[in-house]
């Protein structure tokens, strides 16, 4: 599968993911203080990715 979310642990300690597609980091969250919150946060994306507007700020 060459897309998938990815979670990490960062120096802090804290809970990190990642959305990869092949060996490229797309996007990476805020770190999170629990597992839970970063699988939430996974979820919410899955859940509310595919109907996010997309939102033009490069004024062109």
């Amino acid at each position: 599968m060459a897309h998938k979310f990815e979670i990490t642990k960062d120096k802090a300690g804290e809970f990190r993911v990642r959305f990869k597609y092949n060996a490229e980091t797309i996007f990476s969250t805020e770190g999170y203080a629990s597992k839970a919150s970063a699988l939430n946060a996974i979820e919410s994306i899955k859940k509310n990715g595919p109907t996010a507007p997309t939102e033009d700020n490069s004024g062109g």
